[in-house]
């Protein structure tokens, strides 16, 4: 006869955790989207449109940068879905996304000021 040893919990903590890890292509994608905040000149930008739309030009004035800067790092925002754009005339006026960007932002700043 043979006596089933039982295993500690801790093994079943394991599996529950190795089980519930999301795949890999998904952590991949959520660390890229992480990397995107690690620029302050970004999160500068992030920051600025917060519940407005502001002109590239006028973001530019208000963080004493050129607006090839501001334009590039707002590309890459763009291409991560943390901002969307529309046309006024010649000017390009940016905003957030959607409020899980807003979201981000104020868990982030709520973190850092514990």
């Amino acid at each position: 006869m043979t006596e089933e040893i039982e295993k500690p919990a801790y093994v079943q903590d394991l599996k529950d955790i190795a089980d519930s890890m999301p795949d890999e292509d998904l952590l991949f994608d959520l660390a890229e989207l992480f990397k995107i905040f690690g620029d302050s000149t970004r999160i500068k930008i992030l920051f600025a449109l917060l519940g407005r739309e502001v002109a590239v030009g006028d973001l530019a004035e208000v963080l004493s940068m050129t607006q090839s800067a501001i334009s590039h790092q707002l590309r890459v925002l763009k291409a991560n879905g943390l901002v969307r754009f529309r046309r006024e005339g010649k000017s390009l006026i940016y905003a957030l996304s959607d409020d899980h960007v807003t979201k981000i932002l104020n868990m982030g700043l709520e973190h850092i000021e514990e």
